[in-house]
């Protein structure tokens, strides 16, 4: 027997027990002839005391062992002296007395430090990523993604949801990113591809008659990285037969609340609040919105329209918008901030950010040109107060506007502070455009995929003006974060060749890319509707994390390498050749 107690388990009712404990050495400290060892493993730390004059052979192992070398060590539990007490450990209390001691493994120097904060670079940790983990937050980190898992497995298996495996090995269908491609060696010339999601099979499961499926599954998009992003991600996936938006949502709902609740021991209140996308761009500028504080956008085209600012003037006039964004207390920003905010809003593509200071009434900025009535209508539409900073974006294309003025409002509330640690915010956001026009291809294109049903009452723009349709789409979000999005789907043949017409997709290009879902189409498809979270998202966002890598056991580098094992890699001509694939 290795050991007969963790390292994290022993407290006072195990004085004086014999155990048996194998773990790293954490610290090792040397008084006179008495060695003390921190030995840990994932559960905890425990003291180790070597007495020279108690158990001289345990005391020379001692001697040899270094940070990291794995020991296993047998002996009595005793409680520590008084007022040697760690409080800040659950074994703090206790001590064991080593009579034996074995080297089970040594260690050479570490590249990598086994402290809470580390000073490493993130390449080396990727590179040592076996080292890495040992340390107390990733483990945390990977323990929490554990316990959420345990936690959407028991709460969809309570409601008579069926985890069913979809292929790895599928055919490729476009769904918005490039593909990764597999070659076939049995049938020279033709691929296999990655799936990105599971989105087809699940809709041929709701054909098959199994009405409540969910997967946790690993999905692959060769897209190019940044800190929400990997080649290889993981989704819980979920799809329900005759469902509405409401029975998604509430179960969702109570999917997230025990999430919260069994994970961090939060209780989030339900329902969540529904935003309908026209009103989140509107209001905020992203269709992520982060609602823990104010500052919401105002459309104030009809008001400057009436002022002497030519520029806003001429926006409006030319079918433009402006918007507006009180900041609270900010009048006496400098204008390094200011210029720092209006950098920001140029990133997104603004030609400026204009301001208005309210020290002791109006001035500076664009003040001189907006006249004293125009000035009382933007206190009252925007409830300005002495001290207060209006800052705004003006331009033609009204979606630029408002996410050039969002991302000003993001920079200024991070600024300010003013989004609260542990304050959840989580919101439904509704009724998404069902097409988006694509200037490249000059046709519009389906903003989420080509399944997603619209509104009924906006099938009259079919023809017309397909930009105007709803769509039946959903996206969850939390805190600025889109943890997941679905919709209902089209599960009528006629109404899926109405939309594929309206995307410019013919029947022959339709049959080649769907055939085999339009066939089973044929075949009764119930009314259906699901939805996809970003499991690696949501255990980032409740562990604090700022990138999904932290919270992966084995992710790539920003570059989508992976450092400790060196892949991706060349492989022999032979390999190569057994595929039917010459290098270029």
């Amino acid at each position: 027997m290795l050991r007969t107690h963790t390292c994290g388990e022993l407290d006072r009712k195990a004085i004086g027990k014999k155990v048996i404990l194998s773990g790293w050495v954490n610290a090792k400290r040397t008084h006179g002839g008495i060695i003390f060892i921190d030995l840990r493993d994932r559960y905890g730390i425990t003291q180790l005391v070597f007495d020279s004059s108690a158990a001289k052979a345990a005391y020379v192992v001692a001697e040899q062992a270094e940070r990291e070398f794995v020991l296993q060590a047998k002996g009595d539990v005793r409680a520590r002296g008084k007022g040697l007490e760690n409080k800040e450990r659950s074994t703090g209390q206790i001590e064991v007395s080593v009579q034996t001691c074995t080297i089970l493994a040594s260690s050479d120097a570490l590249p990598v430090e086994m402290t809470d904060e580390t000073t490493a670079f993130e390449d080396t940790r990727l590179k040592y990523r076996y080292l890495d983990l040992r340390r107390k937050p990733m483990q945390e980190n990977i323990l929490r993604r554990h316990a959420i898992v345990r936690a959407v497995r028991s709460y969809l298996d309570a409601l008579g949801f069926v985890d069913v495996e979809t292929p790895v090995l599928a055919r490729s269908t476009p769904e918005g990113a490039r593909d990764y491609l597999v070659p076939s060696r049995i049938h020279p010339g033709k691929f296999f591809a990655l799936p990105q999601s599971p989105q087809i099979f699940k809709q041929l499961l709701m054909v098959s008659g199994f009405d409540r499926y969910y997967q946790i599954v690993k999905c692959f998009r060769d897209e190019d990285l940044r800190a929400d992003r990997q080649p290889e991600f993981t989704q819980i996936d979920i799809e329900l037969s005759f469902v509405e938006e409401e029975d998604i949502y509430t179960i969702m709902e109570g999917m997230m609340q025990k999430l919260w609740k069994d994970v961090l021991d939060v209780q989030v209140k339900i329902p969540f609040r529904r935003i309908p996308y026209r009103e989140a761009m509107s209001s905020y500028g992203s269709d992520k919105p982060d609602l823990r504080f104010g500052l919401e956008l105002h459309d104030v085209s009809s008001l400057v329209q009436r002022s002497d600012f030519k520029v806003f003037k001429g926006t409006v006039d030319n079918g433009g918008k402006v918007y507006a964004i009180n900041a609270k207390g900010c009048a006496g920003f400098s204008r390094k901030e200011i210029e720092k905010l209006e950098e920001v809003a140029k990133i997104y593509d603004a030609k400026g950010l204009a301001y208005m200071p309210n020290k002791d009434g109006f001035e500076g900025g664009i003040s001189k040109f907006i006249g004293e009535d125009v000035q009382k209508a933007l206190i009252k539409e925007l409830d300005v107060k002495k001290g207060d900073l209006l800052l705004f974006v003006g331009d033609a294309k009204h979606h630029l506007a408002q996410v050039a003025l969002g991302q000003v409002r993001l920079a200024l509330a991070k600024k300010l502070k003013l989004a609260k640690e542990g304050d959840w915010k989580f919101a439904w956001i509704t009724e998404f455009p069902l097409f988006e026009y694509d200037e490249d291809e000059k046709r519009h294109i389906s903003v989420h995929h080509p399944f997603t049903a619209p509104y009924d009452d906006d099938l009259e723009y079919l023809e017309t003006d397909p930009g105007k349709i709803r769509s039946r789409a959903y996206d969850l979000t939390l805190n600025g974060v889109e943890l997941g999005g679905g919709s209902i789907r089209i599960n009528k043949k006629e109404l899926q060749q109405k939309m594929f017409t309206a995307m410019g997709i013919s029947d022959k290009e339709a049959k080649q890319k769907f055939g085999f879902l339009l066939e089973a189409f044929r075949y009764g498809a119930p009314p259906h509707g699901g939805i996809a979270f970003g499991l690696d998202r949501i255990v980032a966002l409740m562990s604090g994390e700022e990138s999904i890598r932290e919270v992966i056991a084995f992710p790539k580098n920003k570059a989508c390498v992976s450092l400790m094992d060196d892949a991706p890699n060349v492989v022999d001509d032979r390999q190569l050749e057994e595929l039917h694939i010459k290098k270029k």
